[in-house]
């Protein structure tokens, strides 16, 4: 056998194998493909479903928040905190007394509601008659109650991290539509429903809520007829209080309680309202399933530590291409 007839065995041997393993190649990315897309469409499916009931519930936090800043232009950077109070007196309404939290969840909304009205009576009255930089004595006023509330926490509660270690629905899941979710985010989201359902008919079909919308339009106007704009600026602050206290309330069930636990859901919160729109009921909504659906989404693509980029860039698209928010009219 000469050199030539060998370099040519030796070439046509490398060829087939080169085809051969080519052949594999395909078979085996073809193989992967059928197999890979079931598995996403299985992973997409529960993300996206948990992902809608998260979102109602950031909406919810959210949608006190806008409620406050279309009634008097003013950012309560105290949101948080409020939350933490509320998910702090459930928790102990649990401990003490053995109040489930879904039982639990109307009182801690009433007790924020009074919370609320006498933050405003108190100190946010009295800021937004400042005559000189009124807009900056009105941020560090509710960013000072917020270091405030959270240091107060720290010092009274400890910075130990607390938990409803058992509830009526805690642990649960309900299979809907083949797909098993947790019982308590799924409450969570009837609840903002009907939360959101309810404040829509307070806001449009009682005479409250006219007088809301009437002191929102312009409250120096609303003096004139007879109505006390302090008055509905407080009932405003409680109202805006009571919904984060309901959303707290729930969420004692089944997220971690600690004196920081506000601050990264006010964040969201602000997110979603500049999202929605500011002073947009319903941008909260809207703005809230968005900020759900991206962080889920975000989170298949991304490791979930980094899960919160998609929610910054969709704002920052929206600030750059909608200023006033998707709702917003401002």
């Amino acid at each position: 056998m000469t050199v030539e007839t060998i370099i040519q065995s030796l070439a046509r041997f490398v060829i087939a194998r080169s085809v051969a393993t080519k052949q594999s190649i395909l078979s085996f990315r073809g193989a992967m493909d059928c197999f890979a897309e079931p598995v996403i469409g299985r992973r997409l499916a529960p993300t996206r479903w948990l992902a809608m009931t998260m979102g109602l519930l950031y909406g919810l936090i959210a949608v006190g928040l806008a409620l406050i800043f279309g009634l008097m232009d003013v950012v309560n950077f105290a949101h948080g905190e409020f939350l933490m109070i509320a998910m702090y007196a459930t928790f102990f309404l649990f401990a003490f007394f053995a109040i489930d939290p879904l039982l639990a969840a109307p009182l801690v909304a009433a007790a924020l509601f009074v919370f609320g009205a006498v933050v405003y009576l108190l100190i946010v009255r009295f800021a937004v008659r400042a005559k000189a930089n009124a807009g900056m004595v009105q941020i560090f006023s509710t960013f000072g109650l917020a270091i405030v509330m959270r240091g107060l926490a720290q010092f009274f509660f400890t910075p130990d991290y607390r938990s409803v270690t058992h509830s009526w629905l805690g642990g649960k899941t309900v299979s809907v539509a083949g797909i098993f979710l947790p019982v308590p985010q799924l409450v969570g989201a009837l609840v903002s429903i009907v939360a959101f359902g309810a404040l829509y008919f307070f806001i449009n079909r009682t005479d409250f809520g006219r007088a809301l919308e009437a002191t929102r339009e312009d409250a120096g106007a609303v003096a004139l007829v007879g109505i006390d704009k302090n008055k509905v600026f407080a009932l405003g602050w409680g109202l805006g209080a009571a919904l984060v206290g309901l959303a707290g309330a729930i969420m004692a069930m089944f997220f971690y309680i600690y004196h920081d636990v506000g601050a990264s859901f006010a964040l969201i919160a602000y997110v979603t309202v500049a999202l929605g729109g500011f002073g947009s009921a319903f941008g909260a909504f809207a703005g809230g399933i968005i900020v759900g659906l991206v962080e889920a989404t975000t989170a298949l693509i991304l490791p979930p530590s980094l899960k919160s980029v998609g929610i910054y860039a969709v704002y920052l698209l929206v600030v750059f291409v909608r200023p006033r928010g998707l709702f917003g009219s401002i």
